[in-house]
């Protein structure tokens, strides 16, 4: 079951990004931050009733407020990477670095994944950044032009390392803890991102169309946490945040769908070397 989990959130993370990436070119970074996290946050307050009843302990809290850190961290430089950067260098870094880091700490930690799962990691890792490329990259942007390419890299580069540790963090929450450590990381990550608005004195007002694929986005995200959080909970870390970690896929199914972008041959290979990374990790 935690497989089927953890592909799931990899779908609509993918789903998210592929949101965020619409917006991120044509809105205030910090804005769309903040109003997906705010709807992601409402969604799951909305579902709270209607939960079975939780006993947090006081370290899932603490999980919690680190991965709404390192999380909304992650996203913001996410966004901000896509704004002024070109996606097939921006995807593949981030999603290689966020599995790169959860994978070593769950080794750490003493997981002993199989020779036949470690390859199947492996192939995943090359899956990630091969669905990422395209024969047709995006036009550079003059401020990238200007030098921030190299800044965009960076900015992607530090992105994978926070979602890693988001990674991480929630995988570190008990089973007993219920929905509330995405609550209390949602919180902090909202809370932390109003005020940075707030002291740079920027508009978090985010027009008609924009508005709601920013609140989807932000749902779809939210969703994907949720299911990744249960799979952490009855699967090993190491498999399952590579799981998840395959969400640039789906980002560029979608593109082929609703925008008719063509995959590119290796963009094809990327997709056939994500199923079979599926097999091998699951055997």
């Amino acid at each position: 079951m935690f497989v089927l989990l953890a592909l799931a959130s990899a779908a609509c993370y993918g789903a998210a990004d592929f949101l965020g990436g619409l917006t991120s070119k044509r809105a205030n970074t910090l804005a769309i931050v903040v109003v997906s996290q705010l709807a992601g946050l409402l969604l799951l307050l909305i579902a709270f009733p209607l939960l079975p009843t939780s006993s947090p302990s006081t370290m899932d809290f603490v999980w919690g407020a680190i991965a709404g850190l390192t999380g909304g961290t992650g996203v913001a430089l996410l966004y901000r990477a896509l704004a002024i950067g070109v996606m097939a260098v921006v995807a593949p870094t981030t999603a290689v670095c966020a599995v790169v880091i959860p994978v070593l700490v769950a080794v750490g930690l003493g997981e002993r994944p199989s020779l036949v799962a470690v390859a199947g990691i492996v192939l995943a890792i090359i899956a990630i950044a091969l669905v990422s490329q395209s024969d047709h990259p995006e036009p550079v942007l003059h401020e990238e032009r200007s030098g921030s390419g190299t800044s965009a890299f960076t900015l992607a580069l530090l992105s994978g390392i926070a979602i890693g540790f988001f990674f991480v963090a929630l995988a570190r929450t008990s089973a007993d803890a219920g929905l509330w450590p995405l609550v209390t990381a949602r919180a902090v990550s909202v809370g932390l991102f109003a005020v940075m608005a707030l002291l740079a004195s920027q508009s978090l007002r985010l027009w008609g169309g924009t508005l709601g694929i920013v609140v989807v986005g932000g749902s779809l995200d939210m969703i994907a946490n949720l299911l990744y959080m249960i799979a952490t909970r009855s699967g090993p870390l190491s498999v399952v945040v590579t799981l998840a970690s395959l969400y640039p896929a789906s980002t560029v199914l979608l593109a082929r769908v609703v925008l008719h972008e063509r995959l590119s041959r290796r963009q094809w290979i990327g997709i056939v070397c994500a199923m079979a990374a599926v097999v091998m990790i699951v055997r």
